[in-house]
């Protein structure tokens, strides 16, 4: 803080500068931690399976289906009476179209069916079920 005297009074100025310095490196902070934050939120345990390969590097649409029954588009949680309407949403918003389910091996295979039909009803090009590599 600078004091100026004067024959008028006392001027104080604050210097604002390692203010903004400090705001623009929490703001970078954040911008680099947040896709951390976004990635899944509940556990999956694969199946294995000897003939699992890796993904094509397209961009696919994850649906995780967790042993206790909690769903997630990726990396959010929905309510499984939700799920189609959330898949609409992201299918309309964007070229997405190929979906990976992502299901617990103690998951009823009822539940994934339905999700796999779920998403072939409403136009998915491609769909795929995630699996482990046996070795």
């Amino acid at each position: 803080m600078r004091v100026h005297t004067k024959k008028s009074g006392i001027f104080a100025e604050i210097n604002m500068i390692p203010l903004i310095d400090v705001s623009l490196i929490l703001l970078i902070i954040f911008m680099v931690i947040t896709p951390f934050l976004v990635q899944s939120q509940i556990q999956v345990n694969l199946p294995k399976a000897a003939t699992g390969t890796k993904g094509a590097d397209e961009e696919v649409l994850k649906v995780q289906i967790a042993a206790n029954g909690e769903i997630a588009v990726d990396g959010k949680k929905v309510k499984f009476q939700r799920l189609e309407k959330e898949l609409i949403l992201r299918f309309a918003k964007s070229y997405k179209k190929t979906v990976l389910v992502e299901a617990d091996k103690s998951v009823a295979v009822e539940k994934v069916v339905t999700v796999l039909d779920i998403a072939k009803k409403l136009g998915a090009g491609k769909i795929g079920i995630a699996v482990k590599p046996e070795n």
